[in-house]
């Protein structure tokens, strides 16, 4: 049985930042895979209540990246991104843009630290204005991140017979 990590999530009120750390017990260089490969991206980023109908990635600098998730009742939701650097395994720097509110793109920065008995997830999401950061938090951000990690956690799991540390 796998038992979640904490999120350690941080919204300062004066930044239009996004940040949190996250553990996760499987090898970095497993964790970047599933990080920027459609087949394992596909598997555990977003609320599994949305089906990830769309999963594309092109893990270069310039190159991109697409997901498309549908609700049980139909209704689509896009993201993508450009790759702006790529340090296999250690970070990965991209845009990210929700379909929705094109106008507001942000930039994710994600370091993945090894550490023993796994890897320390560090991320921060920039956005381009107060109100723009507390529209994403506003979006269920959060219990959505939340539930993405619980299914890294299980995807990581079955990849490598490993679970997350205890909380």
């Amino acid at each position: 049985m796998t038992t979640t990590s904490p999120l350690d999530l941080s919204i300062p009120a004066d930044e239009p930042v996004i940040r949190f750390t996250r553990f996760v017990r499987a090898p970095r260089g497993l964790v970047f895979a599933a990080f920027t490969e459609a087949e394992h991206l596909r598997r555990w980023w977003g609320p599994s209540i949305l089906e990830n109908v769309v999963c594309e990635v092109d893990l270069r600098v310039g190159g991109g990246y697409r997901i498309v998730q549908r609700a049980p009742d139909g209704q689509e939701f896009g993201f993508h991104g450009e790759y702006l650097e790529i340090d296999a395994p250690r970070r990965v720097v991209s845009t990210f843009v929700f379909e929705g509110a094109p106008d507001h793109p942000a930039v994710e920065t994600v370091v993945l630290e090894e550490t023993a008995g796994g890897t320390m997830v560090r991320a921060e999401t920039r956005h381009d204005s107060l109100s723009s950061r507390d529209a994403h938090v506003a979006s269920g951000m959060e219990p959505g991140l939340r539930e993405s990690y619980e299914r890294l956690d299980a995807l990581l799991e079955a990849r490598a017979g490993l679970g997350t540390a205890p909380a």
